[in-house]
């Protein structure tokens, strides 16, 4: 390859001269840019493999948090996620998001081109914010865990990756939607700041989720008894591994390093460069004071109840993940010390509303509605409190309108703030109820009843996850494979189609797997 230079004299001498030298300029300039260009995209996809990664985190917490024959089901969940999300997202959702984005064109609901990336679509920034998308599909999987049909998981997956959040997301972050900071005029001047998503993501999932756990009910035995009596305290159902919820959280924690810095979206200047690392500061810091504050909280609340310090695994995780989710929209706008701040009061926040749901008979069995829903929103409330004017202008060139919270007597900002929150819970619940009870009616939102004392991995799955597999009874499996047995009988008998050696022959194979399915689960019990 030639030169700058040779490919400048080539075309105009070798002599000095004003045509050399700017084409020599020129050249220059365009290879910066390519470099530049190239730099973004590496960081962008970087960062959305970051994010990508938290899917691990998601499963093993997931996986840890519940009881153990329901763990293949959870695992699996986690990785239909990331297919069925993929597909949506391609098909509708990055259409309905950004598709056809121009200021000059107005306020608009939704995108409305680029649909399957037809259009001349940034690959990369696709790429990055699919992984968004599969993080806020992975939120509900853990509230609804070990009592949700496969059914119901696949369809709400990807209705949410194509559908729900694609609309949350334009109204937030396209330069047409209506609270975007971006848009041509924005809310009152001013606009929503959520730089990563704690409105658009976070609460969106968990208000999807606080839904889908009401209308689908809490797992047997949770609130109530077999008879229906009310219990004297809600029965603990997991976690079966806590290794696995701390491998989770770490892996969470790492992946929102792409989470946050990578939402700059840039990085090729100085500027760029500094909102991504104030990110990454506010990140750490908001995520260690709600561990922090969750955990020490936690322990002192205890004490004063027995008499007796203890330090709960739990509250220091689920402090730490509501931390993450509450600065994420404030990460690049608020101070250091603002971060910290925001980090103390998300361990409170999950605290509370972990309680709460307990005492409104809510089932949610990774406790994700309070670190997600409530964290995002106290995310998005609490940037309109302490964004600042210097962080401000770096991250969206702007000084007006800054947080409340810092005594600047301007409600703006934090006004644009509360009508964000009151629009993705507004949306999220709209939309997402009557699908959920249209899943209800279809009957393929619950599993069956015995299915469910079973557990999903030996009743749907092929076997449990783990050969020491004590928690489905013998019993339960007998009644199980006996009720299936019958089943078969009369669909056959109803059918027609099979004459009478072949229904023994069918019978006899039943059995068989029948014997061998009681066996293993009494020799692992």
């Amino acid at each position: 390859m030639s030169s700058a230079y040779e490919v400048c004299t080539s075309q105009h001498g070798s002599e000095l001269s004003v045509e050399l030298l700017q084409c020599v300029s020129d050249a220059a300039e365009n290879g910066r840019n390519d470099i530049s260009s190239g730099l973004n995209s590496f960081f962008l996809i970087y960062a959305g493999a970051l994010v990508f990664f938290m899917q691990v985190g998601f499963a093993m917490l997931c996986a840890g948090s519940i009881r153990e024959k329901n763990v293949k089901n959870v695992l699996l969940w986690n990785l239909l996620d990331s297919a069925g999300g993929a597909f949506g997202f391609w098909s509708v959702g990055y259409a309905f998001a950004y598709g056809g984005q121009d200021a000059s064109k107005g306020k608009t609901f939704i995108g409305n081109s680029d649909f399957f990336l037809t259009g001349d679509t940034d690959l990369e920034f696709w790429f990055f914010q699919y992984a968004f998308a599969c993080a806020l599909s992975s939120i509900v999987a853990g509230t609804i865990a070990e009592r949700t049909k496969m059914m119901a998981y696949l369809c709400y997956s990807i209705f949410l990756c194509g559908f729900v959040y694609p609309v949350c997301a334009h109204a937030f972050w396209s330069s047409n939607g209506f609270l975007s900071a971006f848009a041509a005029e924005p809310l009152w001047g001013a606009g929503v700041i959520d730089f990563a998503g704690s409105g658009p993501v976070h609460m969106c999932g968990g208000v999807a989720a606080l839904v889908m756990a009401i209308i689908l009910g809490p797992r047997r035995g949770r609130f109530y008894d077999d008879d229906g009596v009310e219990l004297d305290e809600p029965k603990a159902m997991g976690p079966h591994s806590v290794t696995l919820q701390v491998r989770g959280t770490f892996a969470l924690w790492f992946g929102w390093y792409g989470f946050n810095p990578g939402s700059s979206i840039y990085i090729s200047t100085a500027a760029y460069g500094d909102v991504s690392s104030l990110a990454a500061v506010n990140t750490t810091l908001g995520s260690a004071a709600g561990a922090l504050s969750g955990m020490f909280t936690s322990t002192i609340v205890d004490e004063r109840k027995t008499g007796v310090y203890t330090w709960d695994t739990t509250a220091a995780m689920n402090g730490c993940l509501t931390g993450l989710v509450a600065i994420t929209a404030g990460c690049a706008t608020v101070e250091p010390w603002a971060a910290f701040v925001i980090g103390i009061l998300a361990g409170w926040i999950y605290l509370a509303a972990s309680s709460l749901m307990l005492r409104l008979k809510i089932d949610d069995a990774v406790d994700a509605i309070p670190v997600h829903m409530f964290g995002g929103a106290w995310g998005v409330i609490a940037t309109g409190l302490f964004t600042s004017p210097g962080r401000l202008e770096k991250a969206y060139n702007t000084t007006e309108n800054v947080g409340w919270g810092r005594g600047s007597g301007n409600f703006t900002l934090l006004g644009c703030q509360l009508v964000s929150v009151l629009f993705v819970l507004g949306w999220s619940a709209c939309i997402f109820g009557p699908f959920c009870m249209l899943l209800k009616t279809l009957n393929w939102l619950r599993i069956d009843p015995l299915e469910e004392e079973v557990g999903m991995d030996i009743s749907r799955h092929k076997g449990p996850a783990y050969e020491s597999e004590g928690s489905a009874k013998a019993d339960a499996v007998a009644a199980l494979s006996a009720s299936r047995h019958d089943l078969l009988n009369i669909s056959n008998s109803l059918s027609g189609r099979q004459g009478k050696s072949s229904k023994n022959e069918l019978a006899q194979k039943e059995e068989h797997a029948d014997d061998s399915v009681k066996a293993g689960s009494v020799n692992a019990a």
